[in-house]
């Protein structure tokens, strides 16, 4: 491990990985991963893999937008001999209450004013996509052709075997243990096998980043929360769709393999780094999803994991560099879509890192936002 780096990047998932090449690309080649496991062992490696653009904010919209772009093109960008896996069923959202129909009406006068093409559908359209949909109760549903999926360990692979091509040094079972500040500047990176000295530190740790924020003395907005996921057996494909709804809190894919992965939100899921499994958790969503999507029901499951999401007050992002700290950057607080705005989260934070012209101005997801009051909450969270 090197003794001395430009730049410290702590966290091996799909964003840590991504800065890491978008600096070596643009030139900052003295770059230092640290993964306390395996690269994608966190969060990007345990998410649902949806990517979508269907969003309620300007800066949601247009990182997914622009992500969804690079996703398009990223077995080429990075020169991958492997696939991403990238599946572009569309996203179907569904609605069952007249003010998630005003939403949804909202939300797509937004997303087409940027250029993204969903559309508000009926429930006999909703059906004609999904013809295995249960429309009871089903008032409208909101749909998005490009939005899809991709393989989070393919992905993240993909921008690790690029970034150490350009010269990135990643060090995998490395735990970040401490991080040296002397007279408001960081000098050290102290690991478990031994330390790094910089003047640049990444905090792309996701859901145990508010630990790396202790270490420079930052108590930061964001806590973490368990979210399952269960996984049926393989069958032949028959929906093409993510389908997610907000009322019943639930999405549900059938991946390329054929098996159905879905997940849900649970609002009395204490805040922690639990990701232990749950069977209530199993009988909760399998209910949901048989009254939704009954075919499914027939389905036998076959494992279930869980994962951390990593919070912020507004289920916005931070991305930026501390005011308090310089030097220390964040890429932090996804909310449960880190992985599918990641390309351009990458991107965008290494022309910070680096003092370029940023490809889309992030000033609104800076750490100060909370302390002015100045949130932008998200409507359109799982």
């Amino acid at each position: 491990m090197k003794k001395q780096a430009e730049v410290v990047i702590i966290g091996g998932g799909v964003v840590g990985c991504a800065v890491a090449y978008n600096l070596a690309s643009m030139g900052c080649k003295d770059v230092v991963l640290l993964e306390k496991n395996y690269l994608s062992s966190g969060a990007t490696g345990r998410c649902g893999a949806g990517i979508r653009q269907q969003w309620g904010t300007e800066m949601n919209c247009k990182l997914a937008k622009a992500s969804m772009e690079m996703f398009e093109n990223l077995e080429q960008i990075l020169a991958y001999e492997g696939e991403i896996e990238l599946k572009q069923g569309g996203y179907l959202i569904l609605a069952y209450k007249e003010q998630e129909v005003k939403q949804f009406q909202k939300n797509i006068e937004l997303q087409n004013s940027l250029g993204i093409e969903s559309e508000l559908l009926t429930p006999e359209e909703a059906k004609e996509i999904v013809p295995h949909l249960n429309t009871k109760g089903l008032l409208a549903a909101s749909y998005c052709a490009r939005d899809g999926h991709a393989n989070p360990f393919e992905v993240t692979r993909a921008y690790a075997q690029a970034a150490q091509s350009l010269g990135v040094e990643i060090n995998t079972f490395t735990e970040c243990k401490d991080i040296i500040i002397e007279k408001g500047k960081i000098t050290e990176v102290v690991t478990d096998k031994g330390s790094i000295k910089t003047k640049t530190v990444i905090n792309a740790a996701g859901g145990y980043s508010d630990l790396i924020g202790d270490m420079v003395g930052l108590k930061l907005p964001v806590y973490s929360e368990r979210h399952q996921i269960m996984v049926t057996e393989p069958v032949n494909s028959f929906q093409t769709p993510m389908v997610i709804s907000f009322y019943y809190n639930f999405y549900c894919q059938q991946v390329p393999h054929g098996s159905f992965i879905m997940g849900q939100g649970d609002p009395n899921e204490p805040k922690g780094h639990n990701i232990g499994h749950s069977w209530q958790f199993l009988q909760e969503l399998s209910k949901k999803i048989n009254h939704v999507l009954p075919p499914l029901g027939q389905l036998r499951i076959v494992r279930q994991w869980s994962g951390l999401y990593n919070i912020t007050p507004d289920a916005q992002p931070i991305i930026c560099q501390a005011e308090e700290i310089p030097g220390f950057y964040m890429a932090i607080g996804f909310s449960g879509h880190g992985f599918m705005i990641a390309p351009m989260t990458g991107k965008v934070l290494a022309e910070m890192i680096l003092g370029k012209n940023l490809s889309m101005p992030l000033d609104k997801l800076d750490l100060g936002r909370f302390d002015r009051g100045e949130l932008i909450p998200e409507p359109s969270v799982v």
